[in-house]
């Protein structure tokens, strides 16, 4: 299957690095966030990508131009140079389509940008570029296929440090709840999409605002939940722990290792 992937939002909430370059560049480990999450997806047979750029979209076209598979793989060097053998190699039998979805775009705008791309397309993949996950996703996609709706993502555990407060009709506090603690899902991309979902948006539409809500109307949303390992990188902090996280040599998200 096609996997659309959103890489044009402008990172506001990781300026540190997304002022200098796009978010899904920024590094995880020694690669970009967006190699780990397309290296994901071809470890389970989907690598055809459709790239939806806007913000930064020379530099993305850039990495990938200039994508030396030595710098990142090992190799076997002999004859004074003269020959270079790779013992592995990563994104040789990928496909990657480039399209400028524009600077201001949102994820809905963005996806009905790349439909010339997918229109003969049953079922595709999306996804945000900036999440990692150690979801099987073949096993997810079939679970998918036999309920026969039009699109579903993945619920996760609410990550957030904030607190849920109740309180009744004079402000007194009747209930104050950690948000990570509570029952509260929210959406954690990796979207399945039947082609029909075109059939449900209209021009300037947010994905998971207008359309969502009609697919919700005619009962043709589905939200699986995953309650393994999910992490985006949001903000700085965000992509510390995930690099703290491949420092410690055990990376979930890297299912290409089992």
């Amino acid at each position: 299957m096609k996997v659309v992937l959103f890489c044009g939002g402008f990172g506001m909430r990781l300026r540190e690095y997304s002022d200098v370059i796009p978010k899904p560049l920024v590094e995880v480990g020694s690669r970009p966030i967006l190699w780990h999450l397309m290296k994901y997806y071809a470890h389970f047979g989907h690598k055809d990508f459709i790239l939806c750029l806007g913000h930064g979209a020379p530099a993305i076209k850039d990495f990938f131009l200039k994508y030396n598979e030595c710098a990142f793989n090992d190799f076997v060097y002999s004859a004074g140079g003269r020959q270079v053998e790779l013992v592995r190699k990563d994104i040789e039998d990928w496909r990657i389509t480039f399209v400028d979805t524009g600077l201001h775009s949102n994820i809905g705008e963005r996806l009905m940008r790349v439909r010339e791309y997918v229109q003969d397309e049953e079922v595709f993949l999306a996804n945000y570029a900036d999440g990692l996950s150690d979801l099987d996703l073949s096993a997810y996609v079939e679970a998918f296929k036999a309920r026969n709706k039009v699109a579903c993502f993945v619920s996760i555990p609410a990550p957030h440090t904030f607190h849920i407060v109740q309180a009744d009709a004079e402000n007194k506090v009747t209930k104050l709840e950690l948000v990570a603690k509570s029952s509260v899902r929210i959406n954690g991309g990796f979207f399945v999409l039947k082609r029909q979902i075109f059939d449900y948006m209209e021009a300037g539409d947010e994905l998971v605002l207008q359309p969502f809500e009609r697919l919700i109307r005619k009962g043709e949303l589905l939200a699986v939940p995953h309650d393994g390992f999910w992490r985006n990188m949001d903000t700085f902090k965000d992509k510390i722990q995930l690099d703290e996280i491949v420092a410690q040599g055990t990376v979930p998200w890297q299912v290409w290792r089992r």
